[in-house]
């Protein structure tokens, strides 16, 4: 593992991260209640859900690869240099692992309670059946060689491709309705302030390490994140 340089940084980097932590396992609560206290998903977009799960499962998968096989953090070292931090804190995993839990319980929701004549779109459906099976062709070509670094580097590549498509069902959803009734803003709140708090995270590894590969190859799906949550706050 390589060290920090100054602790104080080492501190408020520990700090942003676990806040970062709080702020998105939370939000999926205030949606989860919403549910729960209404008997109703009517309103919150079913393809957003399935796109979000999709997006949180391949998050945990490599977070939780790179976080604890020593094999695949020496293929990050052998390819990024041994002087490179792994990109992967133990608030991502315990985020991850979180997210997809409180998504399977929303999912359980929408089979349980009313959803009036919303359902499932084909498109969603076809986007997660390519998604997953194309994991699995990858899969199997790194078998052979042990690709695994490259392996989850298509997880993560999975997790930012969900994160620029899943906000469009919801957005245009209550473009249409012309109503946020049934989606709970407060998730939109806490996923933006989760997002300012792993922003500024990256950016304290980045200053500390001289090295702002980190930022640059995560700031892309941050900033799509933010401006998508923006896009919920003008609904």
């Amino acid at each position: 593992m390589v060290p920090w340089n100054s602790f104080p940084l080492e501190v408020i980097y520990q700090v942003l991260g676990w806040l970062a932590f709080l702020s998105w396992s939370v939000a999926g609560y205030p949606q989860l209640i919403l549910n729960f206290r209404r008997k109703s998903v009517v309103g919150l977009s079913l393809d957003y859900e399935i796109l979000n799960f999709t997006k949180h499962w391949s998050y945990l998968i490599y977070n939780a690869s790179l976080f604890f096989s020593p094999f695949i953090q020496n293929q990050y070292f052998h390819k990024y240099g041994y002087d490179q931090m792994i990109p992967v804190a133990a608030n991502d995993v315990a985020f991850s692992t979180h997210a997809v839990i409180v998504n399977l319980i929303i999912l359980s929701q929408i089979a349980m309670y009313e959803r009036g004549n919303q359902k499932f779109s084909k498109y969603a459906i076809a986007i997660v059946a390519v998604v997953w099976f194309s994991a699995a062709v990858c899969f199997f070509i790194a078998l052979p060689s042990q690709s695994w670094l490259w392996l989850i580097s298509i997880f993560n590549s999975i997790k930012v491709v969900m994160t620029l498509i899943k906000y469009f069902p919801q957005t245009f959803m209550n473009f249409l309705r012309k109503s946020t009734e049934g989606f709970s803003i407060g998730s939109v709140l806490l996923d933006f302030s989760g997002g300012v708090f792993n922003y500024s995270q990256m950016a304290v590894q980045s200053i500390d390490q001289d090295s702002w590969v980190n930022f640059y190859g995560n700031i892309g799906k941050v900033l799509i994140s933010l401006v998508c949550n923006l896009c919920f706050f003008e609904n």
